[in-house]
């Protein structure tokens, strides 16, 4: 009788820390030893000249979200997962929606139900639009006892803006129950005034939505943000930061000591906004928030993710396909502004629905441009893309690492491999990537989700429904520090104390 299930033997084992041979074998859906000479398993798996990295995990991504119109977007969790899974990440995290008026039931009550079909393992960020009494004191503790553990705020969009004094409300309820608050930060009244000057100078294409957002809107919003947050003294993730001056401004929050953490995404390393011109409203692809920014931007957030200040890369995947959702004057959703014709049909600027599709290539693209360049080493592509993830969204331990006991999450990766990406071979539902023609070195071959073997040489073998949702319990990471102004706490537990 074989000892374990599956043994990967003579890769190169990477972790965060460090980089070695070995062999790697499972057992029940878990990682059971790693070493030399292991016993024999169901499936042996040859790995030489291959690594072997943790599954990814993508803490930030949109998937079939249902809107307050009832719509719903086009990459469902199925296609979602399985473009995940293709691209070497067997977890992510996605958002549940709160529209205002409604309370958390209301919002899109079979999301959870939709999201069940899922073929890799998924958890949510529960969206807050209307902080309500009953929200604040009913329904958020309700889901931290469910295992939903971050809030997603947005200063910006005008369905989901919050107020600072609503935001205030948020920060104050998340310290309480121990949950982390992530926030989208732009000026929400910086980019109206922006874009109604822009609209009456008929300046309408798709590169005028980054003229309306310049990089002052996103540092304006994140500076706020951080001071609220230091205020009430809890822990904050600023998503998406597509700038070094925002980047800066958080790495000295960091330095006085604040909590807080900072993602960006892989299109701002390898987009800019020269994009958004593209001929044939080909632009409006590149359209998402914070917007593309001077090229030159990239060097400067690289610089930043080697000085520790950003510590994750996330796709934010936000699909709408170009044929239809980015060219129709109605399908306005994630942008800021009532649908204005242009001559020949399209959309304004403000009504081109934001986001790109990202989760599939998210660490085929990371690691060219990353370790394949030398500007990364391997223990850091293996914290950017999963292990700063698991342990930020209380996940340590169980995913994002590889070691006795932990899900058995493996991807098996060629590190010589060049392969064009183009969309007629991808697994998402969007009719475009980004990427179309980019050459990449470096490409996932096998992945494992939890001991099953689930892509194989390009190949998708998992069923939908396969995928698990992940509680997730409290976690030491986003404690607070137990800092208030003056030592008076306004959250609620007295004064002096925290």
């Amino acid at each position: 009788m074989p000892d374990y299930d599956i043994v990967i033997r003579g890769g190169r084992i990477v972790t965060a820390a460090e980089v070695f041979t070995a062999d790697l074998a499972i057992r029940g859906g878990t990682i059971a030893a790693i070493g030399h000479d292991l016993g024999k398993g169901r499936e042996e798996i040859d790995a030489t000249g291959r690594l072997v990295l943790p599954g990814g995990i993508d803490p930030h991504c949109h998937i079939e979200e249902v809107g307050a119109d009832g719509s719903v977007q086009e990459e469902s969790f199925v296609s979602g997962s399985r473009a995940a899974l293709a691209g070497g990440t067997t977890s992510f995290i996605c958002f549940k929606p709160q529209w205002r008026g409604q309370t958390l039931a209301q919002s899109a009550p079979d999301y959870e139900t939709r999201a069940a079909r899922s073929l890799a393992d998924y958890s949510f960020h529960q969206v807050i639009t209307d902080p309500t009494p009953k929200v604040l004191a009913t329904e958020i503790p309700a889901l931290a006892a469910r295992g939903i553990r971050s809030l997603k705020v947005f200063l910006t969009y005008d369905p989901l803006r919050l107020t600072d004094g609503d935001f205030l409300k948020v920060l104050a309820s998340a310290r309480r129950l121990g949950l982390l608050v992530t926030v989208h930060c732009e000026n929400f009244d910086a980019i109206a005034w922006q874009q109604e000057a822009l609209l009456a100078a008929g300046l309408t294409d798709p590169v005028h939505h980054a003229w309306a957002r310049p990089p002052v809107v996103e540092r304006e919003a994140t500076l706020r943000a951080m001071a609220l947050a230091e205020l009430v003294d809890q822990p904050l993730q600023i998503f998406h930061v597509s700038c070094g001056e925002v980047a800066e401004e958080i790495a000295r929050a960091k330095a006085r000591g604040q909590k807080v953490w900072a993602e960006t995404c892989t299109h701002y390393l390898t987009h800019g906004v020269d994009d958004l011109e593209r001929p044939d409203f080909e632009g409006a692809k590149f359209v998402c928030s914070p917007a593309l920014r001077d090229r030159s931007e990239a060097a400067r957030l690289w610089e930043a993710i080697r000085a520790g200040t950003i510590d994750i890369v996330s796709s934010d995947h936000c699909g709408f396909s170009f044929a239809t959702a980015k060219k129709d004057p109605g399908a306005s959703s994630y942008g800021q502004g009532a649908a204005m014709l242009r001559p020949d049909g399209t959309p304004a600027f403000n009504a081109i629905p934001n986001g790109a599709p990202g989760i599939e290539n998210r660490l085929t693209v990371l690691f060219s441009e990353g370790v394949s360049t030398g500007r990364i080493d391997l223990p850091t592509f293996v914290r950017l893309t999963s292990a700063n993830a698991a342990e930020r969204y209380g996940l340590g331990g169980r995913k994002g690492t590889l070691m006795p006991g932990a899900d058995a999450d493996v991807v098996l990766w060629d590190p010589e491999l060049e392969r064009t990406i183009t969309v007629g071979e991808m697994q998402h539902a969007i009719d475009y990537t980004p990427w179309e023609g980019y050459r990449a070195r470096g490409w996932p071959v096998l992945t494992i989700r939890r001991g099953e073997i689930v892509m194989r040489d390009g190949v998708l073998l998992a069923q939908p429904g396969s995928g698990r949702f992940l509680a997730r319990g409290p976690y030491a990471a986003i404690a607070p520090r137990g800092v208030v102004p003056n030592g008076f706490d306004t959250v609620g537990r007295g004064s002096g104390q925290t």
